[in-house]
């Protein structure tokens, strides 16, 4: 398989279906955000972290395919004429925002509870995470303002803000394991 197809030369790109659309398309920069965020989740786990943070973000980057490809495949592009489903891949589910809050309450237990916002940084690792959560909540508001022009799965924009929240956990908790001091932000009164 050739990686280059030149279909793409003119500025437009295929959906799951077939469907041509422009590559500024919403839905393009739907997924596309994805992808990024899903490289990004790949440079926190390349850091030397513990083996289990690395497996949850394993299946984080599996969740985050799932989502891509059902973001690449327009709602009347779902089932073919047959009645059998285009995508043949579990769907982003309810089950799947509970493993988030579930790792996020597992982190908790081991940080002090915060009284301010905290700077994101103090370490290469924790940049990262910050990071990916900054594109993770960019994520969601291009899934959410999708979601006026096009039906988006509810959990698919649940997913993507639960996913913030276990970013910025994860942050914290990769903070206390690299013994970072967090900096809390104070305004000036």
């Amino acid at each position: 398989m050739k990686i280059y197809t030149k279909s793409g030369d003119a500025g437009e790109t295929s959906l799951f279906g077939g469907t041509r659309v422009k590559k500024f398309n919403l839905r393009i920069e739907a997924y596309g955000t994805i992808d990024e965020l899903n490289s990004y989740i790949g440079l926190v786990r390349d850091q030397k972290i513990d083996s289990k943070i690395i497996k949850t973000l394993i299946k984080i980057q599996h969740d985050l395919f799932i989502i891509g490809s059902m973001l690449a495949t327009p709602k009347n592009k779902e089932v073919l004429k047959s009645g059998k489903k285009r995508l043949q891949i579990q769907n982003i589910e309810n089950n799947d925002i509970i493993f988030l809050e579930n790792e996020i309450d597992n982190m908790n237990l081991y940080l002090k509870p915060m009284k301010n916002f905290i700077l994101p940084g103090g370490h290469t690792t924790v940049s990262f995470c910050h990071i990916s959560r900054c594109i993770c909540r960019r994520a969601e508001r291009i899934a959410t303002q999708l979601n006026e022009q096009e039906e988006v799965s509810k959990y698919i924009l649940i997913y993507l803000n639960r996913l913030s929240d276990y970013l910025f956990v994860l942050a914290r908790k990769l903070s206390l394991d690299n013994e970072v001091i967090e900096i809390p932000w104070i305004p000036k009164k």
